[in-house]
């Protein structure tokens, strides 16, 4: 299939007792490894696996400034702490680091203090989007204003603080087409989403999806049945991305000059937040144009 990346996410990954012989076996085909870990179970031992690993990157996801946002949304008190003396020990290492928070009503005020957390700590920022998936409740999902307000706050942090000082991007759910504001993601230019095409996804129990962030109504087989190759390889599999047309879109994206090479932006976004395929509500343009 001429994989170049996986990355091992959960769940939390460190409790498979397997991580380390997933991983370097994964390196052993010459492709690139990360991990997403919540920070709660890397210890000196982990460490020096990971060393020897030498991963594309290690992620940790903190969504809160202080210790009581973070623990809340955590639900697990000293995780903020915990999370801190990990990014040093990976640091520390020289292991290439990053932070993935995601973004909601309860955080997103939390911004400036996250910045001022990780500046000139040598690691990378992430900012990505909470969306109604899972147990996470519709009510506290960014409104539109607030999506654009971290997208201005991405944007000019870029133009403050240098890449050495902090690199900082949005996920890929941050976008698209602005008038306004340079690309603030880390794909140059925007070609609709790549689910099924560049991605896929593989979930704990076989399923495969083009990403793991959508639906499973979109699972295009199981790899305790049949060989991940054949799914990819199969020709009705990921028909959403696969045959798009622009008959496709949705919402505000029926219109839109660049519907056809956007696809209607993030499609588990365009799912979660309008149950709708190709139509993502939380577009820059699109925002853009109703505030003119």
């Amino acid at each position: 299939m001429n994989c170049k990346d996986i990355a091992l996410i959960g769940g939390e990954p460190f409790l498979n007792r397997h991580w380390f012989n997933i991983a370097k076996k994964i390196k052993d085909f010459t492709m690139k490894v990360s991990m997403v870990t919540n920070g709660w179970c890397v210890n000196e031992e982990i460490i020096s696996r990971l060393r020897s690993l030498e991963p594309y990157a290690i992620a940790i996801s903190i969504d809160g400034g202080s210790s009581i946002l973070h623990d809340y949304i955590r639900q697990q008190q000293g995780s903020f702490e915990r999370c801190l003396q990990t990014l040093d020990r990976l640091t520390s290492a020289n292991i290439p680091t990053t932070v993935v928070t995601t973004l909601n009503k309860k955080n997103i005020h939390d911004l400036p203090l996250l910045r001022t957390l990780f500046l000139n700590k040598g690691i990378a920022w992430q900012l990505q989007l909470a969306t109604p998936i899972g147990r996470f409740p519709r009510e506290l999902a960014l409104s539109k204003d607030e999506f654009y307000a971290a997208a201005l706050f991405i944007a000019s942090t870029r133009k403050k603080y240098s890449i050495k000082e902090l690199p900082i991007i949005g996920a890929h759910c941050f976008g698209y087409n602005s008038r306004v504001l340079p690309n603030i993601t880390l794909i140059p230019i925007w070609r609709g989403c790549q689910a099924g095409i560049s991605l896929i996804g593989i979930q704990s129990d076989g399923g495969v999806k083009g990403c793991l962030s959508v639906p499973d109504d979109l699972v295009e087989g199981n790899v305790k049945t049949s060989r991940l190759v054949d799914i990819w390889n199969n020709d009705n599999s990921f028909s959403y991305n696969r045959n798009f047309s622009t008959k496709n879109l949705t919402n505000d994206c029926l219109e839109c000059p660049y519907g056809k090479k956007c696809k209607g932006g993030c499609l588990s976004v365009s799912i979660a937040m309008s149950r709708k395929r190709h139509g993502d509500p939380y577009c820059l343009n699109a925002i853009e144009k109703h505030f003119a």
